[in-house]
This record gives structure tokens, C-alpha cells and sequence, in this order.
């Protein structure tokens, strides 16, 4: 046969093969799409599993892997060398279920900690699918963290660290907060957390602080700990939104082992004057 008419023969005997095991066999075909993973050389990437891990194969020498000491369940990952192509990763745990990644790097990688429970994943910023780019709010955060300063008057101090909102803004359905965070003092700030609630601006005696939570879709610049006598900006990317009358908006700043909380409060006023980033 000739190599054209060869090789039309060998899809037709495929497909004719493929038809053939469907109608006999009970067994169906599942393709599970795998999940995103960033990896970068100067942070560590911690993957959560709900059982321990009895298997973990690397595409390539790029990625570094290892189960934490001391766990069975916890897999740190790392990337060995900067802008590698992209790979992927698997992971076999104890209930016999596959956990497949594609990996690419990125200078600041989306997810920190990966939590797998129950068929669920719950991250810093989650890996499930979203109608957010990502790409796009790593852009435009860049774009905010380079503005100068243009608000006065959200700040707040502890101990020779002060905690400031330098500016608000909006691209789409999303609202850019620029945060900065001071340290005066001779010892570290190490970051035990940094969130945003809707709460009630005065709350009546005896009545409980009604607050909601807003979780950003992505950080820029994050980081664990600002070193002494140093400063260090933030981007928080948040959905849209703004608050009611007797609403506000709280950004509370959290010490770890220690006492240096700061938190500042922003009017609706404030939010609804944010910029466009492009301007």
C-alpha cells in the first residue's frame, strides 16, 4: 500500500477497534482535566492532601518535591530554575485517587497553600475555574503598585509600624486596593493575616459585630514578614463592590506572636471614587 493509503487504514481499523470495545464492555471513559499550579524558586508551595501521599512523579528536574517531615499528607513544592517550560505534576495518595497538575512558573505564584477535602480545593486563591484572568489582574496590579500615594488619612500606628491605604482602584468588576506596610522598629513584622470585612460602623451594646468577609481574587507583592527598619507595598485585587449607610468597609492587619494590630476604616465615599487603572 502506499503511505497515505497505509495510514487511513490504520485510523479506520482504530475507530473500527474503539467501536467495537464500547458496545462490549461496561467500562466508561472518564478524562479529568488537570489542575493549574505556579511555582516559583524563592517561595514554597504547600499542597494539602486529606490522606498521605504514596506516590509523586515529576515531569521534570525543574520542579522540586517532598513530603514535609514529620507528615504523610503535605507535599512541598518548589521550582528549581526560573522560566522553565511548562511540566506537570502527579500525586497518588493512600484512597487510590490521582491528583494531576500542570506547572509553569511564575515570579509570584498565585497559591501558597493547597488544601484538597473532600473533592473540593480551597486556597489563598482557589484553582478552580473563574471568570477572572488571572493574567490580566497580575497585569493591571503591577500598573497599581507602581501609582504614587494619592490618599491621606487611612492610616493606622502601632509600635513603630504603621499600616496605610495609598490608593483605590477599578478595572472591570474589580477594585485594586493599595495597601503599604511600615516597620520603624528593630524587629521583624512577621504577617499573621490581612483581611477585608462589610461591617456595622457602630455596633449597640450586648449585640454582636455583623461582619462578611471578602476574600481577594488575587495579591501582588505578598509576603510573610516585613524586615526591620523596612517598608513593603501590597495590591489586594477584591470583587466589586461597595457597602450601605450604616456599612463599612475594615481592613484589619494581624501580628503574629505579637501585639502590633492595626486596622483601617473605609467609607463607601472612598470606594466609589476609585480610579480606573488605565487612566
Amino acid at each position: 500500500m502506499k503511505p497515505g493509503i497505509t495510514w487511513v487504514f490504520h485510523l479506520l481499523m482504530l475507530l473500527r477497534a474503539a467501536k467495537a470495545f464500547s458496545q462490549n464492555s461496561d467500562t466508561q471513559l472518564f478524562v479529568h482535566q488537570p489542575y493549574p499550579l505556579e511555582l516559583t524558586t524563592t517561595k514554597t508551595t504547600h499542597l494539602v492532601f486529606p490522606y498521605d501521599i504514596i506516590s509523586i512523579d515529576r515531569g521534570s528536574r525543574a520542579i522540586l518535591a517532598q513530603k514535609a517531615k514529620g507528615t504523610g499528607n503535605i507535599l512541598q513544592v518548589k521550582a528549581a530554575q526560573t522560566d522553565f517550560d511548562q511540566s506537570s505534576l502527579t500525586v497518588i495518595t493512600a484512597d487510590k485517587k490521582l491528583y494531576s497538575f500542570t506547572v509553569d512558573y511564575a515570579a509570584e505564584p498565585l497559591q501558597l497553600t493547597i488544601e484538597f477535602s473532600g473533592g473540593r480545593v480551597s486556597a489563598g486563591a482557589t484553582l478552580e475555574e473563574s471568570h477572572y484572568d488571572q493574567a490580566e489582574l497580575r497585569e493591571l496590579s503591577k500598573k497599581v503598585i507602581s501609582r504614587p500615594k494619592r490618599m491621606r488619612g487611612e492610616k493606622d500606628r502601632s509600635f513603630q509600624s504603621s499600616f496605610s491605604l495609598d490608593g483605590i482602584y477599578i478595572q472591570g468588576d474589580v477594585i485594586y486596593f493599595q495597601l503599604r506596610v511600615t516597620n520603624r522598629s528593630a524587629v521583624n513584622y512577621d504577617i499573621g493575616s490581612l483581611r477585608f470585612f462589610i461591617r456595622d460602623k457602630k455596633r449597640v451594646k450586648r449585640t454582636a459585630v455583623q461582619e462578611q468577609e471578602i476574600k481577594p481574587l488575587y495579591i501582588h507583592a505578598d509576603s510573610s514578614v516585613i524586615a526591620a527598619k523596612s517598608a513593603r507595598n501590597f495590591v489586594y485585587a477584591l470583587p466589586k463592590f461597595t457597602t450601605a449607610d450604616k456599612k463599612g468597609l475594615a481592613v484589619e492587619l494581624m501580628e503574629k506572636n505579637g501585639g502590633r494590630h492595626m486596622q483601617l476604616g473605609i467609607s463607601n465615599r472612598a470606594i466609589v471614587r476609585a480610579r480606573p487603572v488605565t487612566d
